[in-house]
C-alpha cells in the first residue's frame, strides 16, 4: 500500500469509530432508523453531483443497498440505543469474521486454520462480554447488532464482485438507493416522525451532518477504494482501530465506564479479528 493509501485505511476506523459516538448521542432523543435515513439523504445530496448512473450495475447496487445500507444500518444502530458505543463497536468487529465465513461458502475462498481459529477467538470475546459485562440484559439489542455485523459482511461480499466502478461512484448511488428504503423501513418499525423531527435538537443535525459527510461519504469513499484496489486482508486490519476510537470516545464525550470485563473481552475480539486479518502468506 502507498502512503495515501495507508493514511485513507488509518483515517477509516478513525472516522467510523467516532461515529458510533457521535450516533449513539443523536439516538438518545432520536429514532435510529430515521436518523440513518437522514445521514443516507445528506451522503446523496453531497455526492450525487460527482458521479455519472453506473449504467448495467444498478440493479446490483440497488440490491448492496437494501443488505449493506438499508436492513444493515437499521440492524446495527437500532442495537447501538441500547448498547455503549464502545461495547457496540467491539460486536461489530465480528464483521471481518463473518466476511471470511462468507467468503468461504459465497466465493469458494480458502479459509487456513489460523483464520478459523481467529474466528473461535473472535466469537469467544463476543460471549465473554455478552456473559461479564453489565448491559441492562439488552440480549435484544446485542442480536440486533450482531445481524448487522452479519448483513454488513453479505453487503461487502456483493462489492467486491462489481467491476469497472470506482469506490466514490459506489458510495454514492448505494447512499442514493438506501435513502428511500430506510425511510420506508422508519415508517413500518418507527412513529412519531413529524413531531419528533420538529422536537429534534440542533445536535441531531449536526450528527446527521457528520454521519452523511464524514462518516459516509468519506468514510466509505476511503473504505471502497480501498477493498476495489486492495485484497481485503491487507486493509481489514486497520478496522482493529475502531474499537479502540469508539471506546476512547464514548468515555470522553458520552460519560460510558471501562470495566476489566469489557477490556479483557474487547482484546480477546481484537486478538481473535487480528487472527483472522493479518495472516501472512506463505512465499511462493
Amino acid at each position: 500500500m502507498n502512503f495515501i493509501h495507508i493514511l485513507m485505511a488509518i483515517a477509516v476506523p478513525l472516522i467510523w469509530g467516532t461515529g458510533f459516538v457521535v450516533a449513539k448521542g443523536a439516538i438518545s432523543e432520536f429514532p435510529p432508523i430515521l436518523l440513518m435515513a437522514f445521514r443516507f439523504l445528506v451522503t446523496s445530496v453531497v455526492l450525487v453531483w460527482f458521479v455519472k448512473p453506473p449504467v448495467g450495475q444498478l440493479r446490483v447496487l440497488f440490491l448492496i443497498a437494501i443488505v449493506a445500507s438499508a436492513i444493515q444500518y437499521s440492524l446495527t444502530f437500532s442495537g447501538l440505543k441500547g448498547l455503549d458505543a464502545g461495547f457496540a463497536a467491539l460486536i461489530v468487529q465480528l464483521e471481518v469474521p463473518f466476511l471470511v465465513i462468507l467468503g468461504a461458502i459465497i466465493l469458494g475462498e480458502k479459509a487456513s486454520q489460523r483464520k478459523w481459529t481467529g474466528i473461535i477467538i473472535a466469537f469467544a470475546g463476543v460471549g465473554l462480554l455478552v456473559g461479564k459485562v453489565e448491559f441492562n440484559n439488552a440480549w435484544g439489542s446485542v442480536a440486533l447488532v450482531v445481524f448487522g455485523a452479519f448483513t454488513w459482511a453479505v453487503g461487502q461480499i456483493f462489492v467486491r464482485k462489481l467491476k469497472n466502478i470506482d469506490g466514490l461512484t459506489t458510495t454514492a448511488w448505494i447512499a442514493i438507493f438506501a435513502t428511500p428504503q430506510l425511510f420506508l423501513m422508519s415508517l413500518v418499525f418507527e412513529s412519531d416522525h413529524v413531531n419528533l423531527v420538529m422536537k429534534a435538537s440542533s445536535s441531531v443535525w449536526w450528527s446527521v451532518l457528520y454521519l452523511g459527510v464524514i462518516m459516509t461519504a468519506l468514510g466509505y469513499y476511503f473504505w471502497n477504494t480501498l477493498i476495489r484496489t486492495y485484497a481485503i486482508e491487507k486493509v481489514a486490519p486497520f478496522l482493529l482501530l475502531l474499537p479502540v476510537f469508539s471506546l476512547i470516545g464514548g468515555v470522553l464525550f458520552l460519560g460510558e465506564l471501562i470495566s476489566i470485563a469489557k477490556i479483557l473481552g474487547g482484546l480477546i475480539v481484537i486478538l481473535g479479528v487480528a487472527f483472522v486479518s493479518l495472516e501472512k502468506k506463505p512465499d511462493v
